[in-house]
C-alpha cells in the first residue's frame, strides 16, 4: 500500500481564500499542534495567523503582529493559542526564555520566522510556507506527522469545485 502523501500545494488567489484556509485549520487543529510559517516578508504570514486566531476566538479580534513582543497570547474557549514572531532572535536558545518550548506541549503555536527555531521545531508541526503567486498567494503546506489532516486538506481543497 502507498505512504499517503503528506504535502500539497494550494493557489490562494484572494484574501479570503486565505481566511478559508485558516478558519478551516483552526476548526481541527488542538493543543499541542504547531504552525511553522514561513515565507519571504508580505508573503502572508501574519494574515494567516490573524485570521486563525479570530475563528478559534469566534469573534473579531485586534491581533498585533508580535514584531516587537514577540509572543501574544490568546484563550480561547478549548485551548490557549501562543502567536510568535521570531525574526528578531538570533538564537535558538531565545526560545527557551519565551516559554515556547512548553507552549509546543500544551496550546497551539504559530509560529512566524520558523527558521529560527533551529533544533528546537517541534518534529510533529504542520509546516505552511507561503509566498506571492500573481494576485494572491501560494502556500506549501507539509504535515507528515498528520496524515489524517493532509487527507481532509486534499479532499476540502483539491476536489471541492
Amino acid at each position: 500500500m502507498p505512504e499517503p502523501v503528506s504535502s500539497l500545494t494550494l493557489f490562494l488567489p484572494t484574501e479570503a481564500d486565505t481566511d478559508r484556509l485558516a478558519v478551516w485549520l483552526a476548526a481541527r487543529l488542538v493543543p499541542g499542534d504547531s504552525l511553522l510559517l514561513s515565507g519571504p516578508i508580505g508573503a502572508g504570514k501574519s494574515h494567516l495567523a490573524r485570521a486563525f486566531i479570530r475563528a478559534r476566538l469566534g469573534r473579531f479580534e485586534d491581533v498585533p503582529s508580535p514584531s516587537f513582543t514577540l509572543v501574544q497570547t490568546y484563550q480561547a474557549e478549548d485551548a490557549e493559542i501562543w502567536h510568535a514572531d521570531l525574526y528578531r532572535l538570533s538564537h535558538p536558545d531565545e526560545v527557551l526564555e519565551l516559554g515556547l518550548d512548553d507552549a509546543f506541549a500544551t496550546a497551539i503555536c504559530l509560529v512566524e520566522w520558523p527558521d529560527r527555531l533551529g533544533h528546537l521545531a517541534p518534529s510533529h508541526a504542520i509546516k505552511l510556507s507561503l509566498s506571492s503567486k500573481d494576485e494572491g498567494r501560494l502556500v506549501q503546506i507539509d504535515c507528515p506527522a498528520h496524515p489524517a489532516l493532509a487527507t481532509e486538506l486534499r479532499r476540502d481543497w483539491l476536489c471541492d469545485d
